[in-house]
């Protein structure tokens, strides 16, 4: 008999075990577990790559900016998830509310809702009906509403009543009406003009949204009808000027300095220069005014001019409200300047550089500016765009103010009568205010860029106030949307799973039992005798 051989034996279970398996049942098996593994792969890998991932939609919202002149309502859109606690907002819809400004109602405030309807009505047909409910109605007043405050708080506080008492019945979410300050104002407007310009947010390349690296901020200038606004960002200590806030936006902090001149407004600034004429004036029934144009001839009342609180300290002691005052035009630019720069101050503080009028406190000036509202009509009425020199602006201005009435009537593109007597005093305070007020020069002029819009939105107050409220609405996550259910998706694996370790077992088993009957069959082989 020959003896057993170790190595003989341990070569015969594999072959054994793979002769068995080649039988129909094992290939059944592989076959089935194949199929599974690559199924369950595949199923996986559509579900992750193909899945969608939907937005939750858009937010809107109405801001009302109630000025001293008259009243634009805002509506702002925004995706519903937003970026880095602050919405990517941007303007869908503008409608100016027909009448003046809010605070013309003092005297009958319930007579102030009604012009509403008119944009209220086209703008539930801007924003679908099942969102009316969730948007949010901000009403923010300024100067004029500020001024009235100041003047007769029971006033105020009833037009800011029947203004709420308006949009209580309206469908949307209203948020109140309130008085903003000056300086929220300005740095509003300062928010406002850089989001436009791409300085806090842009899109890369693979279009996310991402803070723009070494971009400088603008700085913004805003002339309203009864205040104006300067807000930039200042390379001097903040602890030197009180008028500094901290703004965050975009995961990031800024500290800009904005302050707010009331009466210095447009309209207010007007009234002043009025008041003043009537006052140098040895008469009240005809008042030369040089800086409306030539052969121009207007009667004006008194309470138009002096009844604003602005004017009070120029009001004459003999005083009477409905007193007309006749004003005639003698287009005099040089004797225009003068008698506007009679309306700053600007001896106010002798102690340095950085306090240029009305004992302001002002850091030095730093990069571009953006000027807008109010600056930018007076600059369009010039025939003058953009940025240009100082030269430039003084030549048309001193152009512009030397025409007849006849004249300007074919130089404006828009004849508004109100506006068109108006502009050459309002070219002539835009520039005391910018030179002799905040210190431009020749050589930072035309760092100012006179702006109305950027794209399709306007540049105000009210966007920057619309991404600072956006700060205090939840975000809302992202949907995702994948090829199948996830009830089927996880159905699909169990069953997969299952059938592929089930195939697994059966392949163990029949290795097993294969192995045994072989190893039975392979020892019988090993000791049979030659």
């Amino acid at each position: 008999m020959e003896s057993l051989n170790p190595f003989t034996f341990l070569k015969c279970i594999p072959f054994c075990c793979f002769r068995m398996l080649t039988r129909t049942p094992s290939v059944v098996a592989q076959v089935f577990l194949l199929l599974s593994i690559v199924l369950v792969i595949a199923i996986a890998v559509i579900q992750i790559n193909q899945q969608q991932i939907l937005s939750p939609g858009l937010k809107y919202g109405i801001v009302l900016d109630a000025g001293s002149s008259r009243t634009t309502v805002y509506v702002y859109e925004w995706p519903a998830e937003k970026e880095n606690d602050t919405g990517v907002v941007s303007q869908t819809f503008k409608c100016n509310v027909k009448g003046p400004g809010i605070s013309s109602y003092e005297s009958n405030p319930g007579a102030l809702v009604k012009p509403f309807d008119d944009c209220l009505n086209k703008v539930k047909e801007r924003i679908p009906v099942h969102l009316h409910k969730n948007t949010s109605v901000y009403l923010g007043a300024t100067a004029g509403m500020r001024l009235l405050r100041l003047q007769n708080e029971t006033a105020a506080n009833e037009v800011l009543a029947s203004i709420q008492s308006y949009f209580r019945a309206q469908p949307f979410e209203f948020r109140g009406a309130q008085i903003i300050t000056g300086r929220e104002e300005g740095v509003y407007g300062w928010i406002t003009a850089n989001y436009l310009m791409g300085n806090f947010l842009e899109r890369n390349l693979w279009r996310t949204w991402v803070h723009p690296y070494g971009k400088e901020t603008m700085g913004a200038l805003d002339l309203g009808g009864a205040s104006t606004q300067i807000s930039f960002i200042s390379e001097e200590p903040q602890e030197n000027f009180n008028s500094t806030l901290q703004v965050k936006l975009y995961g990031y902090n800024y500290n800009v300095y904005t302050h707010s001149f009331q009466c210095y407004g447009r309209d207010e600034a007007e009234k002043r220069l009025l008041a003043l004429l009537l006052q140098k004036s040895n008469t009240s029934s005809n008042v030369g005014n040089p800086c409306y144009p030539r052969n121009y001839n207007t009667a004006l009342t008194m309470k138009y001019f002096s009844g604003s609180l602005c004017t009070q300290s120029l009001r004459p002691t003999n005083y009477y409200p409905n007193q007309l005052v006749n004003f005639h035009g003698t287009g005099d630019p040089g004797l225009c300047q003068e008698m506007v720069s009679l309306l700053f101050n600007f001896t106010a503080c002798r102690d340095g550089e950085d306090c240029p009028f009305n004992g302001i406190h002002q850091p030095k000036l730093k990069g571009n500016f953006v000027a807008f509202s109010g600056f930018y009509y007076t600059i369009n009425a010039l025939n003058l765009s953009g940025h240009f020199s100082l030269a430039d602006f003084n030549s048309s201005m001193w152009f512009f103010c030397s025409q007849s009435w006849a004249q300007l009537q074919f130089m404006l593109p828009k004849f508004e009568e109100i506006y068109a007597r108006s502009y050459c005093f309002s070219a002539s305070f835009i520039y005391y205010l910018l030179v002799h007020g905040y210190n431009f020069d020749a050589e930072t002029w035309p760092q100012i860029h006179f702006q109305k819009e950027v794209g399709n939105s306007s540049i105000a107050w009210s966007l920057g106030y619309m991404l600072s409220l956006t700060n205090m609405i939840p975000a809302e996550g992202k949907l995702i949307q994948v090829p199948l259910k996830p009830s089927l998706f996880a159905g699909l694996l169990i069953f997969l799973t299952a059938t592929a370790l089930l195939c697994l077992l059966f392949l163990v088993y029949l290795c097993i039992v294969s192995r045994n009957r072989k190893n039975i069959s392979c020892v019988e082989h090993v000791f049979i005798p030659e």
